[in-house]
C-alpha cells in the first residue's frame, strides 16, 4: 500500500481549519509533488523524512523527533520521501483556509524522481 493518512482531530475557528493527521509513508515511497493552501507543521514520530523542493534539491533531512515547517502557497511546491528501510510516520498540523483540501497536487516539476 502507498501513503496513508488518518484524521486525528479537526477544528474550525473563524475562517481557518486546524486539522491534525497522521501520515504514514512506506519505505521507498513518496507523498507526490504538492503544496498546501496554508502553513503546515510536521513532527517526525518515526523514521526519517527526506524533503525536496521544486528545484529538485533536498532542503532537509528530518530524523525522528524533529519538526518541519512548510509555509504554504503555490510557491512552496515540495515532495516528502521515505528513503529509509522503516515506515515514516508524521504527525501533521494543517492550518488552512476553511474548506481547503489537505494538499494541492501538482505535476512533477521536472525532477528525475517522484
Amino acid at each position: 500500500p502507498g501513503v496513508t493518512g488518518t484524521l486525528i482531530a479537526q477544528k474550525t475557528v473563524g475562517d481557518t481549519d486546524y486539522v491534525l493527521r497522521e501520515i504514514t509513508v512506506p519505505p521507498g515511497q513518496a507523498t507526490g509533488w504538492h503544496y498546501h493552501d496554508g502553513p503546515v507543521y510536521g513532527y517526525v514520530k518515526q523514521g526519517t523524512l527526506s524533503h525536496y523542493h521544486a528545484d529538485c534539491a533536498s532542503d532537509g533531512v528530518y530524523p525522528q523527533g524533529t519538526v518541519v515547517r512548510e509555509p504554504g502557497g503555490p510557491g512552496d511546491v515540495h515532495l516528502g520521501r521515505n528513503e529509509g528501510s522503516t515506515p515514516l510516520v508524521l504527525e501533521v498540523l494543517y492550518v488552512l483556509p476553511h474548506g481547503s483540501p489537505y494538499s494541492e497536487d501538482v505535476p512533477n516539476p521536472g525532477c528525475s524522481f517522484q
